[in-house]
């Protein structure tokens, strides 16, 4: 079995601001996910790879921030993707770090008060 992870969401208040982080620090374009109940957008996926897809999700009554879920994005180099959060309108929590063999992180917080992890082995 590969990743057991497969699918991850974060949830926001205002999706505009929100697809525009994560598209400026990380590099990437949402896809619009069809969901007649919440308005979801998706990361890009990497179909049959190791690594979990997921969505920024807006829902009624569903707060952003404060969760206890830490999702981490896979980086070249992570200190390259911090460099750009304050940039983005988050702020980093924790900068570059060793995790020994693992590599390195990075914790930082997005513009709805969701904390992310940035992952690299360098």
């Amino acid at each position: 079995m590969g990743n057991p992870v497969n699918w991850f969401e974060i949830y926001v208040q205002d999706m505009a601001r929100a697809k525009r982080f994560y598209e400026q620090v990380l590099g990437v374009t949402f896809t619009r996910l069809g969901s007649p109940e919440i308005e979801m957008w998706g990361f890009p996926s990497d179909q049959g790879g190791d690594g979990a897809s997921g969505s920024l999700v807006r829902a009624p009554g569903v707060p952003s921030g404060g969760n206890s879920t830490l999702v981490y994005f896979r980086c070249a180099d992570c200190a390259v993707e911090a460099a750009r959060v304050e940039a983005a309108g988050g702020r980093v929590h924790r900068p570059k770090m060793s995790i020994g063999p693992y590599g390195h992180v990075v914790l930082a917080v997005d513009t709805d008060g969701n904390m992310f992890g940035l992952h690299s082995m360098q």
